[in-house]
């Protein structure tokens, strides 16, 4: 966690997969055991030109998913390796956090809250309509994701879009997420972050920031 910013918190804003769900990277290690792959063959895919890459421009809906599958299966081959990217995208839905959606609950009683979230999809046009994860998303006053906007974390154009319809200066946000990369450029604009590894410490952690109760 980094310090605590000076003006007080107006906001908290949450990432989705790792945070209020289940990490896909559970799914994707999941994958690599079944595939006989080397543990995190799609993390490294991933870092590798990790703005232009298939990945990137999918969660920007730049390319569409027989597209995304063929571009990333090459990247694989490039190095290597051999994926199906038709399995990899079928184990990402993920699960709620029980104390998450809490903790996410008692924020909006006090504080505007967001939800800023890579996806491949867009959350109403994705199939199955999970009920409890879409009531969970209408919990947030404002959601932000990357294949409704065209851009994505880390870019700073995604965090200054979500401040804007929050109405809320970057200093007065709280952000948590999973992923450090990710993190980086949101402290930079001057909010406080919260990286979630163990939910149950990043409560904590959230609730020292906040001086609130979340559980």
């Amino acid at each position: 966690m980094s310090g605590i910013t000076s003006p007080a918190p107006e906001a908290v804003l949450f990432d989705f997969g790792g945070v209020i769900l289940t990490s896909p990277f559970d799914a994707f290690a999941a994958y690599e055991a079944e595939a006989g792959l080397p543990i995190d063959t799609v993390r490294r895919i991933n870092s590798t030109n990790p703005d232009t890459n298939a990945w990137a421009r999918f969660e920007r809906r730049e390319v569409g998913t027989e597209e995304f599958c063929g571009l990333f299966e090459a990247e694989a081959s490039a190095m290597g390796l051999e994926v199906d990217a038709t399995l990899i995208l079928a184990g990402l839905e993920g699960t709620l956090r029980p104390a998450m959606v809490e903790a996410l609950r008692r924020c909006g009683s006090a504080f505007r809250t967001a939800l800023l979230t890579n996806n491949i999809t867009p959350l109403a046009d994705q199939e199955g309509g999970r009920s409890a994860v879409l009531e969970v998303v209408d919990m947030f006053d404002v959601v932000v994701e990357s294949s409704v906007v065209g851009c994505r974390k880390p870019e700073p154009a995604f965090y200054t879009l979500a401040c804007e319809r929050l109405g809320v200066e970057p200093s007065a946000c709280v952000f948590l997420d999973d992923l450090g990369v990710n993190l980086k450029p949101a402290r930079a604009m001057g909010m406080t972050t919260i990286k979630v590894g163990d939910p149950a410490r990043a409560i904590a952690d959230l609730e020292q920031v906040l001086g609130i109760r979340l559980g």
